[in-house]
């Protein structure tokens, strides 16, 4: 029975190279196919335990790693972390992280334990990310937290090179979006205008968080809050089961 502590490597072809991606399979094997898109800090060990405690719900998890074409596969912790995450945000080019994603996620999906279809989890930058490949290549579901790239995509921010205006209504995967009212990164106005925006569309849940900032979900990080972070999890084990079950 596979023990899903241990990611497999894999390899996801691009017409521009090999992307790096690690695999976390359930302890039956197969089951539905989540994709993790990572925060700016790339696959670090918050992203791997949360790859673990998807693939322990029963589904199998692969997490790209998107600063692959930077040569980068995660951020080591230090002081200096958060100035590095935001000079490899700065130079990423969107357009290639979104197909680089959506290669992934045909990848995902053509593996032969996977069944039932697949659903997409970002955090932070992958939470964008997952709002615009799921505008492209519509998953099973999406599960978006503090989704970073919200503003720009929704046209409520100046524009970000290379990132597209989308229209949420067409978006057919039923969403979660997690938020924190306190999030410094993006700040409460933005917020309120993200959760009006999309709030009203059939398909969208919008949760938020009142004492919560930015990433309060990473336990690793100083912004982590607990309450929220325990309560969003909760929230999105049971979004998947509704609309993705495992089993």
């Amino acid at each position: 029975m596979p023990d899903n502590a241990n990611s497999e490597r894999i390899a996801v072809q691009t017409p521009d190279g090999t992307m790096p991606a690690h695999l976390w399979r359930p302890a039956a094997g197969s089951g539905p196919g989540i994709l993790l898109l990572q925060e700016v800090f790339g696959i670090s060990d918050y992203i791997e335990r949360r790859a673990k405690d998807l693939a322990a719900l029963g589904y199998v998890v692969l997490a790209p790693e998107i600063w692959w074409r930077m040569g980068v596969s995660r951020v080591e912790d230090g002081p200096n972390a958060l100035a590095e995450a935001f000079a490899l945000l700065e130079r990423c080019d969107w357009l290639s992280a979104v197909q680089d994603s959506e290669r992934a996620l045909d990848g995902l999906a053509e593996l032969p334990e996977v069944s039932g279809g697949v659903g997409i989890v970002g955090f932070c930058f992958g939470g964008g990310l997952g709002f615009n490949v799921a505008a492209r290549r519509p998953p099973k579901l999406l599960v978006s937290y503090y989704g970073s790239a919200l503003p720009e995509l929704l046209g409520l921010a100046p524009p970000w090179p290379g990132v597209p205006v989308l229209d949420p209504g067409p978006l057919s995967a039923p969403s979660l979006h997690h938020f924190g009212l306190l999030d410094q990164f993006i700040g409460r106005p933005m917020v309120e205008q993200i959760r009006d925006t999309v709030s009203p569309l059939e398909q969208v849940t919008f949760e938020t968080y009142e004492e919560a900032d930015h990433a309060f979900d990473n336990d690793d990080f100083m912004l982590f809050n607990a309450e929220a972070s325990a309560l969003a999890w909760e929230r999105t084990v049971t979004f998947l089961d509704t609309h993705l079950p495992p089993g």
